[in-house]
């Protein structure tokens, strides 16, 4: 039943985002509680992050076993995956597999993108209108907009002059483009960029690749999976549930109890050598202490290094490719198919923009300070993300007392728990600034957000509860605690990363997501809750009340 106030709205929760949050949002509050529940998508299609993201070599780098829904074992066991590491087209054909199997489209408006949120306090609603002038009101307002969703394009002058075309990799063509016989720039290798660097190249004329900040990469060993494989795992659900929940990172394994301080070097190199012909994420999960020791993690970084130069044929591109200025995994750690192999092509070229920076984009191609110009017909910007804040700050949320989410958020967000900001009552923001998020396996803190909002919601209701908020002392001390635990890793010295919002020019630097493990915040989140919900303010009924 919808939850009764003595002026039904129209909706019970307006949820923005048709992705992996969204989608199980939609199906907790819809199916579990049996809430009025209306999803808000701008795209045309499920898939969150994946509608868009289908630049060449797009796929995701968790496991594609983990990288799912486990709430429930009828879908886990009725999906089954191809590969290691699915592509995006995959990822596509089974979130919408899952949105046919739990009817959601029917509750999914598409195509309908959000521009405002105003908080209404004499009704205690929400009230958000769109891009084509539709509006909604809703008791409770929850985002699923994800982290890693607003395309970063770098003010580069000259871009409008360009005479060739451009894409952002976030916002792909659906049709895809064709680079047979064109002059490619592709500026950015990051995770992104490490994935389709090889895949242009194999089309493309020529290739040129701009490196701003050199990356470690570990082979992903992607392969398609064996029917054993896909016998374990769909046998083998509640524990893979489990071991997701209860790891660091969200992901179907756990990190060895060993400090790289207990092995020889020989034993070093070969625990390396064997992870490495494994290859993926695992890579850093042979040691307790990469990211939590600075000699450790050297050891770890100088064999990555080492790997590249062996790769890479010609001497002055492996030294650029190996000048790596950060901890190895202290920034998100790409996982790659043939990446460092890619420059030994003949149609491959290597720009350092650090020595010799980008100046500016000319009607032909990219202006280098020193006065050389490339030629191109494409540029590919794989640029990243105005990560975590950006989607958020998007919607023009404004809170109670006329207060905006953008002028909180003016010296790096604040929040509890990732999950509310204080001023902002019923509002929920689904893997927020402040909790695992992007340091985690997504599906997986996605869950426990969703699975912890339901039951707020679920407990309201039976406790009369009209509203919950929290308090700028809750967020302060969160804040600290976000802080304290980023501090105990490397991190935070990755002056550059865009986990501390380093891409994008002009954006506070702060650590955004929480460093604690996944494991470790889902019983903190689960404690609070169960000491009636601790840190949050909540208000009866006003009838309930009075009397």
């Amino acid at each position: 039943m919808p939850l009764d106030t003595a002026a039904t709205p129209t909706l019970d929760a307006l949820v923005i985002g048709a992705g992996f949050a969204g989608m199980y949002a939609l199906h907790s509050l819809r199916d579990r509680l049996g809430l009025k529940v209306q999803v808000v998508e701008a795209g045309d299609g499920v898939g969150g992050t994946w509608y868009w993201n289908r630049y060449p070599g797009a796929r995701c780098d968790s496991e594609s076993h983990s990288y799912c829904y486990a709430f429930s074992k009828e879908i886990w066991q009725e999906w089954t995956w191809s590969q290691r590491y699915p592509d995006h087209a995959e990822i596509r054909r089974y979130m919408n597999f899952v949105a046919d199997k739990l009817d959601l489209k029917k509750d999914i408006r598409f195509g309908t993108r959000v521009t405002s949120c105003r908080y209404d306090e004499a009704t205690n609603l929400w009230r958000v209108t769109t891009e084509k002038g539709e509006s909604f009101t809703a008791r409770f307002l929850i985002t699923g907009v994800g982290c890693l969703s607003t395309a970063n394009i770098p003010k580069i002058p000259g871009l409008e002059s360009f005479q060739g075309d451009w894409y952002h990799t976030g916002t792909w063509p659906h049709e895809g483009v064709d680079f047979t016989g064109k002059r490619v720039g592709q500026i950015g290798t990051g995770s992104t960029g490490i994935q389709a660097v090889p895949v242009i190249a194999a089309e493309a004329k020529h290739l040129t690749v701009f490196q701003r900040t050199a990356n470690y990469s570990v082979p992903a060993r992607n392969a398609p999976l064996s029917d054993e494989f896909k016998t374990w795992a769909r046998e083998n659900w509640a524990e893979i549930r489990r071991v997701t929940q209860s790891t660091v990172n969200g992901h179907p394994f756990t990190i060895d109890d060993r400090s790289v301080h207990d092995v020889t070097d020989e034993e070093l190199r070969d625990l390396l050598e064997k992870a490495w012909t494994k290859g993926g994420l695992q890579f850093r999960a042979n040691f307790k202490d990469v990211l939590l020791d600075e000699t450790a993690n050297v050891k770890l970084a100088d064999f990555v290094k080492d790997k590249i130069r062996s790769i890479v044929k010609d001497p002055e591109t492996a030294a650029k490719l190996a000048d790596i200025d950060h901890p190895y995994a202290a920034k998100r750690p790409p996982i790659d198919s043939g990446y460092f192999e890619t420059y030994n092509r003949d149609n491959v070229t290597l720009v350092d923009v650090r020595s010799d920076p980008i100046a500016r984009i000319t009607p032909k191609g990219i202006q280098l300070h020193s006065g050389k110009e490339i030629e191109l017909d494409i540029i590919v910007f794989a640029t990243g993300f105005d990560a975590m804040t950006g989607p958020l700050l998007k919607l023009n949320i404004e809170g109670a007392g006329g207060k905006t989410l953008a002028k909180e958020w003016e010296a790096g967000p604040k929040t509890y728990l990732g999950l509310q900001v204080a001023g902002f009552p019923n509002l929920f923001t689904i893997t927020g600034p402040g909790s695992p998020s992007v340091l985690c396996n997504m599906p997986v803190c996605i869950e426990q957000h969703v699975e912890w909002i339901t039951d707020c919601l679920a407990h309201m209701r039976a406790n009369g509860v009209a509203k919950i908020d929290t308090t700028e002392a809750s967020m302060k001390e969160w804040g600290e605690e976000v802080e304290r635990a980023a501090n105990v890793t490397l991190l935070p010295k990755v002056k550059h990363s865009w986990y501390l919002g380093a891409n994008v020019p002009g954006k506070p630097r702060v650590f955004m997501p929480y460093a604690g493990g996944m494991g470790h915040y889902r019983k903190l989140c689960a404690e609070i809750a169960a000491k009636g919900y601790e840190g949050f303010v909540l208000e009866r009924e006003r009838a309930a009340a009075a009397e």
